[in-house]
């Protein structure tokens, strides 16, 4: 991807190195993914194996050159994905508040309660942030076969999208349906995932737009929407595949729902909730 470093976006706040909770570890993780699936019920989010470190306890680390173009690569994307969705809003006569992001290592304090690496990249409500410790990155490429800096850039464009049906009132809607609904938890999960995705995909159109993709960006995302999918990742952590448990949809629907945003760069083709969809 074509970008510049330049002077961190003010919506980014660097908490490298504050501990707002106890690392679960890549054992936990994967014990909590496999009973998740199993049981249909996202465990990672719960707040299982949290243990809360004393308030503004701190993890001594050194940054390295890498690590700091990593943070800087962020800040264009979240500062990018903010010109383009105020656009967006703009043009049906709205106003796009504009979401933070919050970089962390390990665990750290949300207006969700406490968050851990081991959940992955998240976006709270709550405070309309999205949070993310960079360490994902180096387990979306070395246990997914992601790399690439276009599948980091699809990562936090997903998130992104969750404070876009956040701001629209979508995510509201769909946890009130999913309380009136308990049967239709999982599949409305799915739906609300695949939106983000979708949403992902109409930021990634305005960058091809603007010629800022380079050879090989689109397969990159397209990786790394695949590879996270919910049946891989239950073929991988149990040999088999359930899709009543699914929360955030199979590897095909994710691609499908990526490229259709990117396709049309509209907010309209992403209506996940539609009937017959996805």
């Amino acid at each position: 991807m074509r970008w510049t470093p330049g002077k961190r976006s003010a919506n980014l706040q660097d908490l490298r190195g504050v501990s707002g909770g106890a690392k679960m570890g890549v054992g936990g993780t994967v014990i909590l993914l496999v009973l998740s699936l199993v049981f249909g019920k996202d465990l990672l989010n719960s707040g299982l194996g949290q243990v809360v470190s004393p308030p503004g306890a701190q993890t001594e680390r050194a940054s390295s050159p890498e690590e700091e173009r990593l943070v800087d690569f962020v800040s264009f994307v979240l500062d990018d994905t903010e010109a383009v969705w105020k656009q967006a809003f703009s043009r049906d006569g709205q106003t796009y508040p504009a979401p933070k992001l919050t970089v962390f290592t390990d665990s750290v304090r949300s207006g969700c309660g406490v968050g851990e690496a081991a959940m992955g990249p998240f976006y709270c409500p709550a405070d309309r942030t999205a949070y993310i410790d960079l360490g994902f990155y180096r387990e979306l490429k070395a246990r997914f076969g992601a790399p690439g800096d276009f599948a980091q850039a699809y990562v936090l464009a997903h998130e992104i999208g969750h404070h876009v049906q956040n701001v629209l009132g979508i995510e509201r809607r769909v946890r009130q349906q999913q309380s009136a609904r308990p049967g239709d938890r999982n599949a409305l999960s799915v739906r609300m995932e695949l939106q983000a995705d979708c949403f992902a995909g109409v930021w990634a159109h305005s960058t091809a737009k603007r010629d800022l993709l380079e050879t090989g960006d689109v397969e990159e995302a397209l990786q790394a929407a695949s590879a996270i999918g919910d049946d891989r990742l239950q073929k991988s952590a149990t040999g088999r595949v359930n899709p009543e448990t699914w929360t955030h949809g199979s590897s095909a629907q994710r691609v499908t729902w990526f490229k259709r945003g990117m396709q049309g760069g509209r907010v309209e083709d992403c209506d996940t909730f539609a009937e017959g969809s996805p």
